[in-house]
């Protein structure tokens, strides 16, 4: 390659990074100032830097064949910053190839108005008041909660993380909880501004208050005291499970509605997997369960795959990252196996994943058995689903469908995929789908096929628990373009 070749490629990459630089304000003006979330191919650009944004447009190349050039996004970014637009997550690649392909010589504008026009103007979520939302517990779902509930600071940002619940710990407790949500061995240094507010036992997060209270179970805590009113409770401890237990929460003034982060027991609680059933949750149902990482993954590509093709039955194999509950080293546990060195072994166990799909999809109920590997990584898993199927499927065929599936359907947000022959489990870490269709291990032939879906266990969770959140509250925000 000459050197002249070499210079015209440096310059190239210059400029996209320049065009990015000036996208990165009007981006987050859009979001502070107008909760306008703006993503690239389902790939969010909030809070993102200039390498992350080239990235996003980087990664279109993947469904698109080519890449997005950052010169076409950023006009139509521009056009976007200049409209009145109401609370909305809007795909940036989507419209800027969208106007290429359908804009038929139409001005920008015109085609934006069209396409986003039940945003433009005057919303009922625009006047939606903030929601107050207290943490209860804070393992390590509930400080990858804390992280995305104050990445979210801005006009869009109608879930307000006002507390957090927890028993006191012996010595430097408060510094000890912040200090765990600053670094993070998985999920990396927490991005932003933490302080520690001894006066006030408090942490405050890039700028958000949150008062750190301590209590050893449900309903012992007068939340009104501190200025929270109608709060959402979070409970992250997975302590208690059935709605007995729950509901103490609802004793606690201050207290409005309660959300387990875990499959619960007994009747009475609905487990949501948002995406699926999520619009069973009425304004009455003050109690609701997010049910697991695993149901989670896995329920969205069921779902798909029964509409389009049928299910007759299937097994699901789960190969799940090990958890807090094993042991470090071996020692006594009251679960068969689970007593065995998590980092050490690989350990078969019980999952009720399968079964617990059926709360969520009523139509695949006893049609699904399941199983557990536990394995010797700290995080993301893999769920391995071997169906029968009501019709006939190639690997082509299912693989076109689950691509058209992950960008362009109402569970979009839930499935991701992915064409790489190279990914691995590290590369999933931070995912914020519920699971990640890996196509190129898929396996179809006649009525049967093997789908393998990764899954970060931990944070493609939590965004799967603030949508329920976000439900359970009313804040709907429409994902455009449609």
């Amino acid at each position: 390659m000459s050197q002249a070749e070499q210079d015209r490629i440096l310059q190239d990459w210059k400029g996209r990074q320049e065009l990015a630089e000036e996208m990165l304000p009007v981006i987050g003006k859009l979001y502070r100032d107008r909760g306008i979330v703006l993503l690239v191919y389902g790939r969010p650009i909030v809070n993102c830097s200039t390498i992350e944004i080239i990235k996003a447009h980087r990664y279109v190349r993947q469904h698109e064949g080519v890449e997005l050039s950052v010169h076409d996004s950023a006009r139509v970014l521009r056009a976007l910053a200049g409209m009145d637009l109401c609370p909305a997550r809007i795909d940036l690649g989507k419209l800027t190839l969208g106007y290429q392909r359908e804009g038929g010589g139409r001005p920008l504008a015109d085609y934006l108005a069209e396409k986003l026009a039940e945003v433009v103007g005057d919303n009922p979520q625009k006047a939606l008041t903030p929601k107050d939302v207290v943490l209860f517990g804070f393992g390590r779902i509930g400080r990858l909660l804390a992280r995305l509930l104050v990445e979210r600071a801005g006009a869009g940002n109608k879930l307000r993380l006002r507390a957090i619940i927890v028993r006191k710990g012996k010595g430097a407790d408060l510094e000890k909880r912040a200090s765990l949500l600053r670094r993070d061995s998985v999920h990396g240094p927490f991005n932003g501004s933490i302080t520690v507010d001894a006066a006030n036992n408090a942490i405050i997060a890039n700028g958000t208050f949150i008062k750190v209270i301590y209590a050893d179970k449900p309903g012992t805590v007068d939340l009104t005291e501190y200025d929270i009113h109608d709060a959402l409770v979070v409970d992250n401890t997975g302590k208690w499970s059935d709605l007995d237990g729950l509901s103490q929460h609802l004793q606690s003034q201050g207290a409005k509605k309660v959300l387990l982060t875990a499959p619960s027991k007994g009747e009475g609680i609905k487990n949501i997997v948002y995406g699926v059933n999520h619009t069973d949750i009425g304004d009455d149902d003050r109690v609701v369960s997010a049910a697991s990482c695993t149901t989670n993954a896995i329920t969205p590509v069921l779902k798909a795959l029964n509409d389009r093709y049928g299910i007759e039955n299937g097994h699901v194999e789960t190969v799940h990252s090990y958890t807090n509950d094993q042991n470090l080293i071996d020692n006594y546990h009251g679960s068969e196996r689970r007593g065995r060195a998590a980092p050490l072994n690989m350990v078969i166990t019980s999952t009720g994943a399968a079964k617990a799909v059926a709360k969520a999809l009523p139509e695949l109920k006893g049609k699904l058995t399941g199983n557990a590997i536990r394995v010797p990584t700290p995080n993301v898993s893999m769920a391995i689903l071997s169906l029968n199927l009501k019709s006939e499927v190639t690997k082509e065929g299912l693989n076109a469908f689950l691509r058209e599936t992950a960008l362009y359907s109402p569970l979009a947000q839930q499935i991701d995929y992915t064409a790489s022959t190279e990914i691995a489990s590290t590369d999933i870490v931070g995912s914020r789908h519920a699971g990640v269709v890996d196509s190129q291990a898929t396996i179809a032939a006649d009525r049967r096929c093997v789908l393998y879906v990764w899954y970060d266990n931990e944070f493609g969770y939590s965004t799967q628990v603030v949508r329920v959140m976000q439900e359970m509250v009313g804040i709907r925000l429409p994902s455009l373009p449609h």
